[in-house]
């Protein structure tokens, strides 16, 4: 559960990597670079939308910059329960057992039933349920 970060160099990234934008984990959406002029260096305009709340975000920063990534963990729980729009997990791992809210995607609900396997991020706190196995 620990909000692990690594430092990269901001012309290394690519789009579909993880960003942290605004203190909150973004997958990267477009990237678009601006050609150095006669005062500075070239610019990178980042556009990214939240991972955990769907919320789009911009970072414009000078392209040698550092910037943080966020160390998302993809972990596999089985469905215990479905309780409304409630989903009672337990993680394959550590056995350990949590509530998620129902996932929005039709696919992924349709999926939700007991013994059901599914594949799921996790950062710091936040829980996100990606896809449904088999």
């Amino acid at each position: 559960m620990a909000m692990e970060k690594r430092i990269i160099e901001l012309k290394t990234i690519k789009e579909g990597r993880y960003l942290m934008i605004d203190d909150a984990p973004c997958r990267v959406t477009k990237i678009s670079h601006s050609k150095p002029g006669k005062h500075g260096g070239a610019k990178l305009n980042i556009d990214g939308v939240g991972v955990f709340d769907g919320r789009k975000r911009s970072l414009m920063k000078p392209a040698g910059d550092k910037a943080e990534v966020p160390v998302i963990e993809k972990k596999i729980a089985q469905v215990l329960n479905v309780i409304g729009d409630a989903v009672q997990m337990m993680d394959m791992e550590s056995y350990e057992t949590f509530e998620m809210p129902m996932p929005d995607e039709a696919e992924i609900k349709d999926m939700m039933r007991e013994g059901q396997e599914i594949i799921y991020i996790e950062y710091g706190p936040d829980r996100k349920i990606m896809q449904a196995k088999g």
